[in-house]
């Protein structure tokens, strides 16, 4: 037996008991429906702030939660529900996005949004910028956002919200507040995004 036999009968050996692989299922994944208190519970575990009300109670509370955080100017999507915009007190002024420039954006004290949907696994929000979300800078620029999300638009999880989104659509996933580590694996917020996240989680 020379060298090349033995390399061989070695790799053979080796790969002998190595099972085989899975079969990829090509089948799409069914819609299935997520745990509400699961969801809110994952997004608390990221640092993010939640509140659960009904779709009647939301302007209210957006026009709370502003106010208490001092917001003075809010960047809205120019398709934002007009009920929520007429709840907010005379202290608060809504500036719609209709292509601010960074620096404009930078000057936001903060963003309200809609989403796509939430995943309760993960406690992630998956926004498409679709209707009520805004564009990608909107919802980065800014140091707060406060993030709609439908109790009925959460997916159980990730390969089920796949299947509901449209893959050509630009996507941004929240996983709470942005966050990074330096070398010494200390935890700095805002490097790339919002450092506080509230989230109105609508029955």
């Amino acid at each position: 037996m020379n060298a090349r036999e033995e390399i061989l009968g070695a790799v053979r050996r080796a790969i002998r008991d190595t099972p085989r692989a899975l079969e990829v299922p090509t089948e799409p994944v069914p819609w299935s429906t997520g745990d509400v208190d699961l969801f809110c519970e994952r997004v608390q575990d990221y640092g993010a702030v939640v509140h659960r009300r009904t779709k009647a109670a939301m302007p209210r509370l957006v026009a709370e939660l502003v106010t208490a955080r001092h917001i003075g100017a809010l960047g809205v999507p120019v398709d934002l529900p007009g009920d929520v915009l007429r709840s907010l007190t005379s202290s608060v002024t809504a500036v719609v996005d209709n292509g601010l420039s960074a620096a404009e954006l930078d000057d936001l004290d903060g963003v309200l949004t809609s989403s796509r949907l939430g995943i309760a696994a993960t406690g992630t929000i998956v926004l498409d910028h679709a209707a009520g979300q805004g564009r990608r800078a909107l919802t980065l620029v800014p140091d707060y956002h406060l993030c709609l999300v439908d109790a009925a638009s959460i997916a159980d999880d990730v390969p089920a919200a796949l299947a509901a989104l449209v893959p050509t659509r630009p996507m941004t996933l929240i996983s709470g507040p942005s966050a990074t580590s330096d070398i010494e694996l200390s935890r700095i917020e805002g490097v790339h995004g919002p450092r506080t996240l509230e989230v109105i989680v609508l029955d």
